[in-house]
């Protein structure tokens, strides 16, 4: 047995889509992070690695940005990788033909649509706004380009002009409409209600871009697709502006095992596309993070460790093997005999009885004074009893 979750979530009726979208927008809204910047050697390395994962759809970046970024883009769609390859574009033509000159899949067009965004960002009404993402979406659709219209800024949007856009849109060709609660405002709740008010208006995809300002980025997702939509933006170790997004590793992993719901994802690839995009990035994953952290396969507590060692899922949901991660006890003020013992016995070292208990005692005394116990320190200590020992 792999995993073992709770069998409560089984016994609630849930109705997801039938076919669930995730793109990854690492590339793009994970590299907006302040601090991160990926050269094209950088980008194309993820990118690979993401199609490896069988992700359905990259969001390769933002291509009018800059002269590198839009060769960067152009680079990953030369690659024939299996996913879609999508682009970021505002809603200008001149974004759009540069999408076009990368040879993208599709784009992703936004404005922002709250009374915010239009009157101290865009300085445009809600009549000038619907036209312009209308000629946008109309362009790009006659160039034979698969078409995402997103809202920025949707979840403090008015819902009956909200409704209105993403009418328009879908008349206009559109091919999908994404909410995007652009600073992570909304709660699961709030993200359900709009999603089945949206639905009862319009007859098109609805994908859900999360921010994660309140820490409710992965369970407003969740909640956005039990209401109907079938698409979610994601990003690996949930980086990007401010507080991040919806967790790649997290949404999927959460899917798999907590709602038995298999997007078919090559996930033994997860823990290394994790690893790539911390030292990339540089940014490092937090040792708590859920599914990637260092912690989360980590075991220091003797009562722990003793039940680990007899059966791992009695502390772990899921074996670290699933998605190429592993599990290590951790020595410290919390070990007993018999996480020391395994250490000494995945050394080949044997003791007496009366060794073992000194060695967990200075082991608990070093730690108490502030030394972490990594291996060489482990080994002293070993010496120190046991006399000298080659490891």
């Amino acid at each position: 047995m792999k995993y073992f979750v709770s069998p409560y979530n089984q016994s609630v009726d849930l109705k997801f889509p039938e076919n669930i979208t995730v793109y990854d927008t690492t590339l793009r809204d994970g590299e907006q992070t302040p601090g991160v910047c990926l050269r094209t050697p950088e980008k194309l390395k993820i990118a690979r690695k993401l199609d490896e994962l069988r992700l359905h759809q990259i969001e390769a970046g933002f291509p009018v940005v800059s002269h590198e970024e839009k060769r960067s883009v152009k680079a990953i769609a030369g690659e024939n990788l299996d996913a879609q390859i999508l682009a970021l574009c505002r809603t200008k033509k001149e974004d759009i033909d540069t999408a076009l000159d990368c040879n993208v899949d599709g784009i992703i067009t936004f404005l922002g649509t709250s009374a915010l965004h239009l009157k101290h960002k865009l300085k445009v009404s809600q009549e000038d706004a619907l036209n312009i993402c209308m000629n946008s979406i109309e362009y790009a659709k006659e160039h034979g380009l698969f078409v995402a219209f997103s809202a920025e800024d949707a979840t403090r949007t008015d819902l009956d002009f909200l409704k209105n856009i993403y009418k328009r849109a879908q008349s206009y060709g559109a091919d999908r409409v994404h909410i995007a609660d652009t600073v992570g405002a909304i709660s699961p709740q709030g993200m359900g209600y709009l999603v089945g008010e949206l639905k009862k208006e319009i007859d098109i995809e609805i994908a859900l871009h999360c921010h994660n300002d309140f820490g409710m980025a992965l369970s407003n997702s969740i909640a956005g697709l039990l209401a109907g939509a079938s698409a979610v933006s994601t990003t690996v170790n949930g980086i990007g502006e401010r507080a991040g997004n919806t967790s790649l590793e997290e949404l999927v992993m959460t899917l798999l095992l907590i709602y038995g719901v298999d997007l078919d994802f090559n996930i033994g690839v997860f823990y290394e596309l994790s690893q790539m995009v911390e030292e990339l990035t540089n940014m490092k994953v937090p040792d708590n993070k859920p599914i990637v952290g260092k912690n989360v396969f980590r075991h220091e507590s003797g009562i722990h460790v003793d039940a680990v060692i007899e059966e791992p899922l009695t502390y772990e949901p899921f074996l670290p093997e699933l998605i190429g991660h592993q599990r290590r006890i951790v020595l410290g003020k919390h070990s007993g005999c018999r996480a020391v013992k395994a250490k000494l016995d995945e050394c080949g070292i044997d003791v007496t009885r009366d060794e073992l208990c000194k060695i967990v005692e200075i082991v608990k005394e070093k730690r108490e004074k502030g030394k972490y116990i990594n291996d060489n320190i482990f080994n002293d200590i070993v010496r120190s009893v046991r006399g000298p020992f080659e490891f």
